[in-house]
């Protein structure tokens, strides 16, 4: 059932609320997180199998948890060319923009003698979770595999659950391969976090893990986050449109649809400036929803987490817009470019009636790994910049020394530290 607001107090409570989704019972999943991490710690593939056995209802052997060169052939002889050709052409755009995102910093003099600057190091090895569940994703192997790739990442790991034939999808495969993944392991869930972080017998350890997963590879991510690096918690899909009387009503029911088809759970969004736009949109996805293949999981989003929010100012919709902070943010407007200045959290922005999230999702070339549940108030998606580290370096020359002696040794004395100010002297009275 879809919720209409339209009023201020009705308004202001669903902000409250909304701004909490995503929390969950903390207490008892990180219990049995914990419990799977540890016995991964100490027992490995052993244990990595068991919960692929417990919870995938799939019996592997050792050998079989690394996805061999014959099963990628095999992949490739079952993958449809055109799939290939579309991950082909993906890829390309999705090096494009991800290339120009590390810029090197050349050293610069802040004073005579002292030059600034920064060392750009790509992490030695990174592993990348690409779930399975409802769908196969070779579209996030390319949106994890290809950044670090680009940012120079020496070894890429990827895991992933495998299907009740003890086999990875081909299309999953065949990107894994082209995006120049070096290992793959059918491994799922919490488990494959924790085995990426400590290393098994098969799986190597790593130094950051990256990729979308379900409540328990989250949790995991972040009760190993002082063991290994991650990048966010990415949670159901959402999408929010804003739009007023002009906006083409088929267009915004349609992304908002096809949004809903990714998970139950997902949250959509419309904000406008028309009643009657509101009631247009209803009427088509009402009349609409049957005609999808995935019209339960549509029907589930729908009745848990659809929102039309009514406004009288283009201006009161962007701040709402920014309270909620949407991973998919649609402005279906005229001239929607002007409305950037109103823009502060969102995970990805999709400006006019033609840049419909789907687009980014896939072949544009933007990453569609992005922060959800309210977090793009303080993350970023995923970028090459995600895969290296950023060390400043400073060289300074006697005269340099010279040249900031007086600031030092005035702020060690502030700051109570002679040895400090003791290593600056001692230099200048040789």
């Amino acid at each position: 059932m879809i919720k209409i607001l339209k009023n201020e107090k009705e308004i202001a409570s669903f902000l409250e609320t909304i701004s909490r989704r995503g929390q969950y019972d903390q207490e008892v999943i990180e219990e049995r997180v914990r419990k799977i991490i540890d016995d991964v710690k100490n027992n490995g593939n052993k244990a990595c199998l068991n919960y692929t056995e417990k919870f995938d209802k799939i019996k592997l052997n050792k050998s079989e948890i690394l996805v061999s060169n014959s099963e990628i052939e095999e992949a490739y002889n079952n993958v449809n060319k055109n799939v290939l050709e579309a991950i082909k052409k993906a890829i390309k755009n999705i090096e494009k923009f991800h290339k120009i995102q590390i810029e090197k910093i050349d050293p610069i003099e802040t004073v005579e003698g002292v030059a600034v600057g920064q060392l750009i190091v790509p992490y030695d090895a990174v592993g990348i979770y690409i779930p399975g569940g409802r769908a196969p994703y070779p579209s996030t192997v390319l949106m994890t595999a290809i950044p670090a790739k680009i940012a120079g990442v020496n070894k890429i790991i990827m895991t992933t659950p495998p299907n009740k034939d003890k086999k990875i999808n081909p299309a999953v495969l065949v990107a894994a391969k082209e995006s120049k993944v070096d290992k793959i392991f059918k491994i799922g869930g919490a488990q494959a976090i924790a085995a990426l972080t400590f290393g098994t017998e098969s799986i190597p350890k790593v130094n950051k893990i990256v990729g979308p997963g379900n409540i328990y590879v989250n949790t995991a991510k972040m009760l190993l986050n002082k063991d290994v690096a991650i990048d966010l918690p990415a949670g159901p899909s959402e999408i929010l449109i804003i739009a007023d009387k002009n906006s083409n009503a088929q267009f915004v029911a349609d992304d908002l649809l096809s949004q809903a088809e990714h998970d139950p759970d997902t949250y959509i969004f419309l904000l406008t400036t028309s009643n009657e736009l509101i009631e247009r949109v209803n009427n088509i996805i009402s009349n609409n929803i049957e005609s999808y293949s995935r019209k339960d999981i549509i029907k589930s989003s729908i009745k848990k987490n659809c929102y039309f929010i009514y406004a009288e100012k283009i201006e009161d919709l962007f701040e709402i817009s920014n309270k909620i902070a949407p991973e998919h943010l649609e402005i279906q407007l005229m001239d929607p470019i002007q409305y950037k200045p109103l823009i502060k959290n969102a995970g990805a922005v999709f400006f006019g009636d033609y840049s419909p999230v789907p687009i980014g999702d896939y072949a544009a070339g933007s990453n569609h790994v992005l922060p959800t549940g309210g977090l793009a108030k303080f993350y970023s998606g995923l970028s090459t910049r995600d895969f290296v580290k950023y060390i400043d370096t400073v060289s300074s020359t006697k005269k340099g020394l010279e040249n900031l002696k007086d600031i030092v040794t005035t702020l060690c004395d502030v700051e109570g530290f002679d040895g400090h100010k003791r290593t600056i002297l001692r230099r200048l009275e040789e």
